[in-house]
């Protein structure tokens, strides 16, 4: 191997590795990894930062606000209110959702089609009185199947389409996707209905069940003029049993206080730490007369001089939150919002609830100003689990909206227009409409998404130009040496999907389609069909919470393990590949 190639190849397994680690958030990684190229001179300085101008990074930037202004114009609601029956059974139940969620996250992308359903698939399951965990899981893999089908359905696919035109002379247009992905996913989608749901792990200690729906870990504060100051806390029992409340504990002058607390006088300012759902929790403050927070905090929410709601959001690895806590973010006097409850399955929390750093994955109960739930989970960057936390603010624009969307769709879809411009123009279209706010076209946009795509791809461009994808390629064909074309496409998929279990999508994507290229030229046949494969592999990361953002975002309401997602997903991607590589051969031939 040449100085550059080892240089490159340290640099991507240094950038696999930190990714793998998850001590860093990737777009840092990639980017760290993209200045150190540039700086012992395997990438050009000129070619720097030409992937923040790639059409793959802009189609994916422009896709998250078009799925904004789907959202706000109520477009998505047209189809999801009338999802929620609890009186189906949940096969149905689950094919339905299922096929709903392919459908949207083909033409949206599949992370912002999650984020849609999974409060009406918790809802539906809260109203049938059975865990979200049975349904969730297979709305988030169907969703990913969903992205297959076209070309903005994923990220994967934008890239696969960006490095084909780059090579050969044409990109993939919008439906090239439609036949192999297509015939993927709606396997997908009958074996995830009929059988996959029952995979599923049903564990007592750790899955939700009926009855512990929507628990939290929440604080009431007692007011000063509390007819409640001087009694034990044993004694406050039956109206937190009448309520359905627990009592679990007593926090004075900022310290948690354990052992005999539940006989402790009760004073002024005491915090009362309780296990409840939102309801029963204002039920319970309603007949104790307790408030929301401490003084200074209960002032800033009634300064708003309006009403108040009670929200739930999931937070993400992304989230302004996320490894911090409420306090130290000021969610209180910066957005006249209170932290009222964490669930956190399996997990205790010791610390009070607005001093608890929160994870990954956590369900948050907040107390935010009438009207303001949209505008408060933006500023956090989570992800609303219930209908009343996201806001349709446009139902008169709605079929506006959809015929924008379609008419740039089939624009692209027939070559009238160049995507990234349809797309452009249908964001422009949305500011003028104010389907979406000009002040919130930017906080639509996933920013460490486009920096990890825009540092990879020139890393991606130098490795190919140095010779190192044509040795990774080379060394898969020498392992397939003397194999027919089936097997040789079956072991890059299996490679390629290995990859993406571990490691983000967009990155496995950017080494493995030039590989794919390379293989193909090796065996002078068409690279199309390694194309397809890779776009297949990539998209299907099935066996763990971190190979796909979807797989993630489930992880806590649906209280699953690390190790649950393989008991599906293993199945899972089997059958992809066994259906993908005979509707590749058909539909791509060599």
């Amino acid at each position: 191997m040449t100085t550059d190639q080892i240089i490159l190849f340290s640099l991507f397994g240094a950038v696999f590795g930190l990714l793998l680690w998850g001590r860093y958030r990737y777009d840092l990684v990639a980017f760290s990894a993209l200045m150190i190229g540039v700086v012992l001179g395997v990438v050009p300085t000129k070619d720097a930062f030409s992937g923040f101008g790639h059409p793959a990074t802009l189609v994916v930037a422009l896709v998250l606000v078009v799925s904004a202004g789907l959202v706000r114009s109520g477009a998505v609601y047209l189809i999801t209110r009338t999802l929620v029956d609890s009186s189906r059974a949940l096969g149905a139940h689950i094919a339905i959702m299922g096929g709903v969620g392919g459908v949207l996250s083909a033409f949206m992308n599949n992370v912002a089609a999650l984020a849609l359903l999974m409060p009406v698939d918790v809802q539906t399951a809260r109203k049938a009185g059975r865990a979200p965990g049975i349904s969730l899981m297979p709305l988030s893999f169907c969703t990913i199947l969903g992205g297959m089908v076209t070309l903005i359905g994923t990220p994967p696919n934008i890239i696969i389409a960006a490095i084909r035109e780059d090579a050969l002379g044409a990109p993939f247009k919008m439906f090239d996707f439609a036949p192999v992905g297509g015939v993927t996913a709606i396997a997908g989608l009958i074996f995830v209905a009929l059988i996959g749901w029952r995979l599923i792990p049903q564990r007592e200690d750790s899955t939700l069940q009926p009855s512990d729906l929507g628990q939290y870990i929440a604080e009431l504060t007692v007011p000063e003029d509390s007819p409640h100051i001087g009694k034990r806390l044993i004694e406050m029992e039956e109206a937190s049993d009448k309520a359905d409340v627990a009592i679990i504990g007593l926090i004075r002058d900022g310290k948690r206080r354990y052992g005999s607390s539940i006989n402790t006088e009760i004073r002024a300012g005491d915090a009362l730490v309780l296990e409840a759902t939102p309801d029963a929790l204002d039920e319970f403050r309603a007949a104790l007369k307790l408030n929301f927070a401490d003084d200074k905090r209960e002032e800033l929410l009634k300064a708003e001089g309006a009403g108040l709601d009670l929200i739930e959001v999931v937070a993400t690895a992304e989230s302004r939150i996320s490894g911090k806590t409420a306090q130290s973010i000021g969610l209180h006097w910066r957005q006249r919002s209170v932290l009222m409850g964490i669930s956190r399955q399996g997990q205790k929390i010791t610390k009070q609830v607005r001093k608890t750093p929160i994870r990954t994955g956590d369900i948050l109960l907040l107390l935010v100003p009438e009207g303001k739930g949209p505008d408060v989970t933006d500023w956090l960057g989570c992800l609303p689990l219930a209908n009343r936390g996201l806001a349709v603010t446009q139902d008169s624009k709605t079929w506006l909206a959809i015929g924008l969307f379609g008419a740039a769709v089939a624009a692209a879809s027939f070559g009238l227009l160049y995507l990234p411009i349809a797309l452009g123009l249908v964001v422009v279209a949305y500011v003028l409409a104010q389907i979406v706010p000009l002040k919130e076209l930017y906080d639509h946009i996933e920013w460490p998404v486009v920096v990890l795509l825009g540092s990879m791809i020139p890393l991606g461009a130098a490795l190919e130009d140095v010779g190192g994808t044509e040795l990774i390629a080379g060394a898969l064909v020498g392992l397939t040496e003397g194999l027919p074309a089936w097997a040789i496409l079956t072991v890059l998929m299996i490679v390629t999907m290995s990859l993406s279990d571990v490691l983000n999508n967009t990155a496995t994507t950017i080494v493995a389609a030039p590989v794919g290229i390379q293989m193909a030229q090796s065996l002078d046949v068409s690279p199309d069909p390694f194309l397809m494969a890779v776009a297949i592999a990539a998209s299907s990361a099935f066996l763990t919470p971190i190979g796909h953002k979807n797989n993630t975002l489930i992880l806590g309401p649906g209280g699953y393990k690390f190790g649950d997602y393989w008991r599906m997903g293993l199945p899972l991607e089997v059958l992809v590949v066994a259906v993908s590589i005979p509707a590749i051969l058909v539909f791509w031939p060599l």
